[in-house]
């Protein structure tokens, strides 16, 4: 029996995520293949990745660009409740996911329209139960058969992720916000 707490160290872990899975920190890297693109990691977004991390564990989806695209198309079908910053996170990253490794996009949006995120949980209480015993509560897979409705959701989830990604990388690669990420990892030097 593993914990979802014993379970999401051990994903920090293997990762190299550090202890506290890079929560704390003020500003993170998207990696899009050797570029990195930064982010500021406000409250809604450190909010928001402790269940895109739970979700990770709970469907095994890796870390990688691939891994990151298939866990964005899962929680966009498996539903991300009122956690914005994961939605336009997660809308933005199907469409790389379309353009990248576009069956396998497919496949975990139809999967995540069988199961339910971990933004449905009470945090503090999915990390001290089982992790067998949360996929199960949430119906949790990663293969599924697609339905009508699945094939009508999926075109407007990647509308809707083209128009969001391209203002989300309008404001990333702003000047201001560029000389305001060269700031902050200017102070972060500093501070280390």
């Amino acid at each position: 029996m593993t914990t979802m707490r014993e379970a999401v160290r051990q994903y920090f872990e293997d990762n190299g995520f550090g202890a506290d899975g890079g929560y704390a920190a003020a500003w993170v890297d998207f990696k899009l293949g050797p570029l990195p693109f930064p982010l500021p990691n406000t409250d809604a977004r450190r909010k928001a990745v402790k269940f895109h991390d739970l979700n990770h564990v709970l469907t095994g989806y890796r870390t990688d660009l691939r891994g990151e695209f298939e866990i964005s198309a899962w929680e966009i079908g498996a539903g991300c409740r009122d956690f914005w910053a994961a939605w336009a996170l997660n809308l933005s990253g199907m469409v790389g996911g379309l353009f990248t490794s576009p069956l396998r996009t497919w496949r975990a949006f139809v999967a995540g329209r069988r199961s339910t995120a971990a933004y449905a949980l009470d945090y503090e209480q999915a990390m001290s139960t089982d992790v067998e015993v949360v996929r199960e509560k949430l119906g949790v897979t990663t293969a599924a058969g697609a339905k009508a409705s699945d094939v009508l959701l999926f075109p407007l989830a990647l509308g809707a992720g083209l128009v969001i990604g391209t203002l989300g990388l309008v404001v990333l690669l702003s000047p201001i916000t560029l000389a305001l990420w060269w700031r902050g990892r200017r102070l972060q030097r500093a501070a280390a």
